[in-house]
């Protein structure tokens, strides 16, 4: 079922999406060469605890840590430890949930460790790009094939490749919803968008192939040849007046 909200609604789901992207900024000073994943994901925890929000993952589905910490070609649902440290030239993927209120918000970004490479810095830029550009396509009465296009075109454009088992959804009463967003599709195809739909888009992208599959720990999805991917994410609103990005802060 699709959760069309209020504009009281929204600003509730934009509340907790502010604490997450504030938390993203904050987290950034510690993302460095030594650091534990364990370490990153407490520091959070704490920030989003202290403004009396939750980390929405966890628990979540049985998910063990507050938020989801992929390294290198861990593509995302990365379980935090204590053993796995960051090296320099490495990318992490932090992704963030907060429930505050009976409300959800559910953003991620990508950070460099230190020096990377060329090749790298272009995904992290490339996949970025794909999501403002899905975002751009979340309007009133074009349809969810109409954002996956845009995301897969320009990451195809780029000789990189875009996951498909893993995709966007619905966000805002509960923590997934209806509908699904896919980071790849045909335009004009899928369903209707309407004004009053909060969504999450957040394309994973891969240096090499777009396949993956489950770790052992059941959780951690990883690219199959063992690139590199990428991962950035949002919360929208759709309006009247187009998208409203609810996760973005200056």
């Amino acid at each position: 079922m699709i959760f069309l909200k209020t504009r009281e609604e929204v600003e509730r789901i934009r509340e907790c999406n502010i604490i997450i992207a504030e938390a993203l900024k904050y987290i950034g000073k510690f993302v460095r060469e030594g650091v534990s994943t364990w370490e990153l994901d407490k520091e959070i925890e704490s920030f989003i605890v202290k403004r009396n929000a939750q980390p929405s993952f966890k628990g979540l589905y049985g998910f063990p840590a507050a938020t989801c910490i992929s390294v290198q070609d861990e593509v995302v649902h990365g379980i935090p430890s204590k053993k796995r440290k960051l090296h320099a030239g490495e990318i992490v993927g932090i992704d963030v949930g907060v429930e505050m209120n009976g409300f959800y918000g559910d953003s991620a970004y990508t950070f460099a460790v230190g020096q990377i490479s060329q090749e790298v810095e272009k995904l992290l830029k490339v996949t970025e790009e794909s999501l403002y550009l899905g975002i751009a396509q979340s309007l009133a009465n074009q349809k969810v094939g109409d954002i996956g296009h845009a995301i897969q075109k320009h990451v195809e454009q780029n000789n990189f490749s875009v996951v498909r088992e893993l995709v966007g959804h619905g966000v805002g009463k509960k923590p997934h919803e209806d509908p699904q967003i896919p980071n790849f599709g045909l335009p004009d195809k899928g369903v209707v968008l309407k004004t009053g739909m909060v969504i999450a888009i957040e394309p994973m992208v891969n240096l090499g192939s777009h396949q993956v599959y489950f770790a052992d720990d059941e959780w951690t999805v990883k690219t199959t040849d063992g690139s590199v991917s990428a991962h950035f994410e949002h919360s929208i609103a759709l309006t009247d007046n187009g998208p409203d990005i609810l996760s973005l802060i200056e």
